[in-house]
């Protein structure tokens, strides 16, 4: 018991940045008050004497704010950071060393019994105010950002943000992966600052769309001339003023020659 208390310590000053001392982070962490009790539960719970394990659980909630069912199943290393509004269902299961921040809730889909809540496997980070759903999978090194609804497998190594939630980045997760991991520090919050933007992505491969369509108008219309045909001169409306540029980096003179031959 005591080895897994030292371990839950341990979690914290690896995970946190703000705590300072063993002491404080035995009195003042809420996230590891919660962990603790929700141990004591699990233990009555799987003793079958039920009504304690709720009880202890109603307890943690109104001492934490923290809502795990005492029939959850948690691995080792387990960190809640901040943890209000944290809610836990009764068939989830956490592997070793995830995190969890504020306002994420592990919840089911389905009033039937039997397993409705998500799996994370291990080293899985979910952002604050996450919500992940039904019986699904998260798997090893899983990374959910913040406000993200997950309704969906995703696999390991993989980054999902969004509503629904959708894959914006996957990785191998191995070893290697893991230990070059600890060498950079925690990705707090599931995700990373270099974490890839979907929307602008989407705007950029509409733009090199755009300046190719541009480039074969132009063929099109030097190939007229050469026919005899009249092609009208007026210049057509740009994209100057817009602050996206195309992921290409000859985009801009590209359209400016296209233009100029038009």
């Amino acid at each position: 018991m005591f080895d897994r208390l030292r371990e839950d310590i341990r979690s914290v000053f690896d995970r946190d940045p703000a705590a300072r001392n063993t002491l404080e982070v035995l009195t003042t962490y809420p996230g590891l008050h919660a962990v603790i009790l929700h141990r004591w539960a699990h233990a009555l719970w799987r003793n079958r004497l039920l009504w304690l394990a709720r009880a202890l659980s109603v307890f943690a909630r109104w001492w934490t704010g923290i809502e795990i069912h005492p029939g959850a199943r948690i691995g080792r290393r387990f960190f809640i950071d901040h943890g209000m509004g944290v809610v836990i269902g009764e068939t989830a299961e956490i592997g070793d060393d995830c995190t969890l921040y504020h306002g994420v809730t592990l919840g089911g889909t389905s009033w039937q019994k039997g397993k409705r809540h998500p799996t994370l496997a291990n080293n899985v980070v979910i952002g604050a105010g996450a919500k992940v759903l039904g019986p699904i999978t998260l798997g090893d090194g899983a990374r959910i950002g913040s406000n993200a609804v997950v309704l969906k497998d995703i696999p390991a190594g993989a980054t999902a943000v969004g509503i629904p939630a959708h894959v914006v980045r996957r990785e191998q997760y191995d070893e290697r992966r893991r230990n070059q991991a600890s060498k950079l520090g925690f990705d707090a919050y599931g995700v990373t600052r270099d974490a890839p933007d979907p929307v602008a992505h989407a705007i950029e491969c509409l733009l090199d769309h755009t300046h190719l369509v541009d480039e074969k108008m132009a063929q099109l219309c030097a190939a007229v001339r050469q026919l005899g045909g009249d092609i009208d001169a007026s210049r057509l409306p740009g994209i100057t003023g817009c602050e996206l540029d195309s992921a290409r980096p000859d985009a801009v003179e590209l359209k400016r020659d296209q233009t100029e031959n038009t």
